[in-house]
């Protein structure tokens, strides 16, 4: 990474309001520290359906827009990851008996996609199929045409356990992704789908699945091996029992980070062995409104440094979701820098304050 981008990316204490440059309050902590290859943002759940392809796909307002004030820092990463919460397509019938249907046009999600300098979005989870397996098809095939790799989900089994290999900056990557459900949207022999496991390191199935897909990406060599993984149910402020020993057991198969997704409030980081697991990203952009005190309106874009292609530290830049994403403000920053260390308190992950955000050394 250059000088002048890492630069950027210590000293955005500064918020671009109506065309003025505002002062954040908090200074950066950290300024003057060493330049690193490459730094990649991971992000939660991304959905562009409903409200948000009502308003961002009319023909006068710019894809772009949906990132607010948090685009040039999403520009100045190498790559940014997401969970992309819904299909992107305009074909397709409702998949029956389903509560929540999400889906967004083409035309205008993947520009968008494209201008948050999304690299990779991870489609095993639970609104991947919501419009049958034409939308799953259709949005596979407009992803990876602009140029955005895509896992977890396929024409088969086979197909939908293959890693997504790329390239970012000097650092190779390679993603596997689950999702623990919806069953119903698992791909099978005659059908596609999403690649689907119990999220349970003593199931036999799910380790014939996850060993099988993790063999196929190592034998890429990657530098960073990433597993993006929908796990959990909804508006859970901590991972369970369960849910840590997954991915614990990921980390022993030789996974660097676990991107994980799903309760749609961020979760704690956590330390083990040697890799990392983001416990949950919580969300990135979305129309879901607010859940009680969950603060799911509130989130995170974890960005991960690998200086030599070794994880160096992580930095988590306070968003907002309002009809789109922007910088959060004082008072969201200070409410998401307490929530994150109480949440990972259990974990002793340790937090150096980085102007509004945090930052960890690992």
């Amino acid at each position: 990474m250059s000088g002048c981008r890492r630069r950027f990316l210590a000293a955005a204490g500064t918020a671009v309001l109506g065309g003025c440059t505002a002062p954040v309050a908090e200074p950066a902590a950290f300024e003057d520290h060493e330049r690193h290859d490459t730094t990649i943002g991971f992000a939660g759940d991304t959905m562009l359906g409903r409200d948000l392809n009502r308003h961002y796909g009319q023909d006068d307002v710019d894809p772009a827009s949906v990132w607010g004030d948090l685009q040039p820092r999403l520009k100045s990463l190498d790559a940014v990851c997401c969970n992309l919460e819904c299909c992107l397509s305009t074909r397709g019938e409702p998949f029956p008996d389903r509560t929540y249907h999400f889906r967004g046009d083409p035309e205008w999600a993947v520009p968008a996609l494209s201008a948050g300098n999304v690299r990779f979005a991870s489609l095993a989870n639970n609104h991947a199929m919501d419009y049958g397996t034409v939308a799953l098809t259709d949005t596979i095939d407009a992803l990876e045409a602009a140029g955005i790799d895509v896992a977890g989900a396929g024409e088969s089994p086979a197909a939908a356990r293959e890693p997504a290999t790329f390239s970012v900056g000097a650092v190779t990557v390679a993603v596997v992704s689950f999702a623990d459900r919806y069953v119903g949207y698992a791909a099978t022999d005659d059908r596609p789908g999403i690649t689907h496991i119990k999220p349970d390191p003593a199931n036999p199935e799910t380790q014939q699945v996850v060993e099988e897909a993790l063999e196929r990406a190592q034998a890429h060599d990657p530098d960073l091996l990433v597993a993006s993984v929908h796990w959990g149910p909804n508006w859970a402020e901590r991972p369970s029992e369960l849910l840590i020993a997954f991915g614990h057991w990921l980390v022993d198969q030789g996974v660097d980070l676990v991107h994980g997704h799903s309760a749609h409030v961020v979760q704690a980081i956590e330390r083990y062995g040697n890799g990392v697991v983001l416990h949950d990203t919580g969300d990135f952009v979305d129309d879901f409104g607010t859940k009680d005190d969950l603060g799911n309106d509130q989130s995170y874009l974890f960005e991960v440094t690998l200086e030599d292609g070794r994880l160096e530290e992580i930095r988590l830049v306070p968003i907002a979701i309002n009809d789109g994403v922007s910088r959060a403000s004082e008072d969201e920053a200070a409410w998401l820098r307490k929530t994150m260390r109480d949440r990972s308190e259990t974990f002793g992950t340790t937090y150096e304050r980085d102007g509004d955000g945090l930052v960890v050394s690992l």
